[in-house]
């Protein structure tokens, strides 16, 4: 019973040593599992698939560098569309107003239109008239300087033809043809001129004094003579008035000062003073 008992004390123990050793031991390999990498293979992968990685990040980058560059541009340009289009929107505005007062100003003018060809029917009659009265003035005034007063006569009646003449221009040139023939009352003038003698011309100096007396005397004041306006002819005058005559034409020519002058005037008649 004892020898028994002492052969399964042994068998459990030789049990319990070879357990340990068979759970140590290495499994048998699997034909079906994949193949184990080494470590160095495995890091040079990951190593390759960084680099790839930081390749497609920098790519990325590049990327998101060149829209945010497209971006800028684009903002920048409907920016400057917004501010043209602001100008745009103002400048019609304005062109609106311009374009409103340009037509009223067409449709004034319009109406000044009419109303200057009814004036020109009336004012061109008025403008004939005024020349046909000046020319009768001139012709029944006395006669000095008379070749330029009948050409300036001359030249409005040609005026009043000309169709590149406005009629405000023709009735200024009358108007001042009327202011020069006023200024003859008023002042005092010596101008050299022919005075026809018989059948001859003879060179003279004629001094004006106004309108009230014109006379005049050769160049070697051997003759002197006055206008009779009453007669409407020349009246010799006697040597005595000749000194008078000189310093008047002086005078005239503003060669000395101005002083008295006496001077052989018609006397007025009745209801003239």
């Amino acid at each position: 019973m004892a020898r028994s008992k002492r052969s399964l004390v042994g068998l459990l123990a030789l049990g319990a040593l070879w357990l340990p050793l068979s759970a140590y031991a290495e499994p048998e390999p699997d034909p079906a599992a994949p193949p184990e990498e080494s470590p160095t293979g495995t890091l040079d992968d990951a190593v390759e698939i960084r680099g790839q990685a930081n390749s497609e990040l920098s790519e990325t980058q590049s990327r998101i560098e060149v829209l945010s560059d497209a971006t800028d541009d684009l903002l920048t340009q409907y920016q400057s569309a917004l501010r043209q289009h602001e100008s745009l929107l103002i400048y019609n505005h304005q062109l609106d107003a311009l374009i409103a007062a340009q037509e009223v100003e067409r449709t004034s003018l319009e109406e000044q239109t009419d109303q200057i060809e009814l004036v020109s029917r009336d004012v061109t009659p008025l403008m004939l008239r005024m020349i046909d009265a000046l020319s009768a003035f001139v012709s029944l005034d006395v006669p000095f300087l008379e070749e330029e007063r009948t050409d300036r006569i001359v030249e409005l009646r040609k005026l009043m033809h000309r169709a590149d003449v406005t009629e405000a221009e023709k009735y200024r040139r009358i108007m001042e043809a009327y202011q020069i023939e006023n200024e003859y009352g008023r002042t005092i003038e010596a101008y050299r001129s022919t005075l026809a003698q018989g059948d001859k011309e003879v060179t003279v100096n004629f001094l004006r004094v106004g309108r009230i007396a014109l006379v005049y005397q050769t160049l070697d004041e051997s003759e002197a003579g006055v206008w009779n306006q009453d007669s409407r002819r020349w009246q010799p005058l006697e040597g005595s008035s000749r000194s008078a005559i000189r310093n008047g034409l002086r005078i005239a020519r503003k060669q000395v000062a101005p002083d008295l002058i006496r001077l052989p005037l018609p006397a007025p008649k009745r209801g003239e003073i």
